[in-house]
């Protein structure tokens, strides 16, 4: 059961109320955003909760046991803090959300009603619509290792052991040609040959797109000309002389980790597990193991 501070206990028990919804948003890189349902701003635990902001959620929809407790909230995007390119590139993916019940003429009067994190983003036009799921969804994400043929590890971290530093795994770069937020043409990855970098993750090291990380999906080198295609757009505008870095990729087989980085004694994967076509034969009628 909810406890309410005392104070606002007493305001609810006099029947006439002046309370209202506010949100709280905390990106992953630790930017925070408040927004509200209330006419005017207000201010409370060092965050402005705008009320320009068109906020409306459905009802809550509590479940028992371990099931995961959501809602959904849709907004307009017309906050001057809340933009499109922000969305689409993924900066509010899993944002920690904190739904308060406030006493609009008195802020210090609130509870915190649920905490969570935001799931699905649908837009269409100028509005969106998140999912914002309950806690209790990330006892449902996989933890520990997972017995399959691919490597598990991420490339270049302590259970690799690549030192990705190393300029021949390492490139520098600039944008030459955009053809999407997605898709363009780079110079300075000329010596490298065409797929070292597909998987890799590309980093912008200015403009807009400045700290954003994207895994690359695609690598291609066409006589001299460099053409890199990520899995995510980057936050626009994306333009020609836009630098970056980008690391070499792997495709977290075993044969690249010999072939590519000289690394097989590393390989954090199962690649000699018996597969389907095993289990079909030692179960056929009349085989040795029968």
């Amino acid at each position: 059961m909810k406890e309410l501070p005392p104070d606002l206990a007493a305001h609810l028990a006099t029947g006439v109320t002046t309370l209202c919804w506010c949100w709280r948003l905390t990106r992953r890189d630790e930017t925070r955003q408040g927004f509200t349902d209330h006419d005017r701003d207000l201010v409370f635990d060092g965050t402005t909760f705008e009320a320009a902001a068109g906020f409306t959620a459905s009802e809550i929809k509590d479940a028992v046991g371990l099931s995961v407790d959501n809602l959904e909230v849709t907004s307009a995007l017309k906050s001057e803090r809340l933009e499109e390119a922000d969305l689409a590139a993924g900066l509010y993916d899993d944002a920690r959300v904190e739904i308060f019940r406030v006493n609009w003429e008195a802020p210090a009067q609130r509870v915190l009603m649920r905490a969570g994190s935001l799931g699905e983003v649908k837009r269409a036009g100028g509005a969106f619509t998140a999912e914002v799921r309950g806690l209790a969804h990330y006892l449902q994400q996989p933890k520990g290792r997972l017995f399959q043929y691919a490597c598990d590890a991420d490339l270049g971290d302590a259970r690799c052991g690549i030192d990705l530093d190393v300029p021949g795994f390492r490139g520098t770069g600039a944008v030459l040609t955009v053809a999407s937020a997605r898709r363009f043409t780079a110079a300075g990855l000329e010596a490298f040959a065409s797929g070292w970098f597909t998987h890799g993750l590309l980093t912008f090291t200015s403009g807009a797109a400045l700290g954003q990380a994207i895994e690359v999906k695609l690598h291609s080198k066409a006589g001299a000309v460099v053409t890199l295609e990520l899995w995510q757009p980057a936050r626009l505008p994306l333009a020609a002389a836009q630098t970056f870095t980008v690391s070499a990729g792997c495709d977290k087989q075993l044969g690249t980790c010999r072939a590519k980085f000289a690394n097989a004694a590393s390989f954090r994967g199962f690649p000699h597990m018996p597969g389907n076509d095993f289990l079909a034969i030692v179960s056929r009628p009349g085989s040795a193991s029968n």
